[in-house]
């Protein structure tokens, strides 16, 4: 499996259940990217909760579709958990080294 890196930014709402996380990542266009899920749909080594420390990092599981314009860049798509940004797009184009396996 293959992951995102990115960042829990805050505590959104504790409804619905099990409660909302707010994540940001940067991709290989310096454009930043937000979603809002269920903290539970970001891996991440701790339970997110209203009082934790943020930023956190956490990971969005993602398929890689094409590997990008030069070798340092890969075309994903964050569909694997039924993602998409705010903004409503769902592939994007990030560093290699944004991506990890655990």
């Amino acid at each position: 499996m293959v992951f995102l890196r990115c960042e829990a930014v805050r505590w959104v709402d504790d409804e619905p259940q099990p409660g909302l996380v707010e994540v940001r990542f940067t991709d290989a266009h310096h454009r930043q990217w937000t979603f809002t899920d269920k903290w539970p749909v970001f891996s991440g080594d701790d339970d997110l909760a209203p009082d934790s420390r943020y930023p956190v990092e956490v990971g969005i599981l993602c398929d890689i579709l094409t590997t990008g314009n030069t070798a340092d860049t890969v075309k994903i798509s964050v569909t694997p958990w039924g993602l998409e940004s705010l903004e409503g797009h769902v592939e994007f184009e990030v560093r290699a080294n944004q991506l990890t396996t655990s």
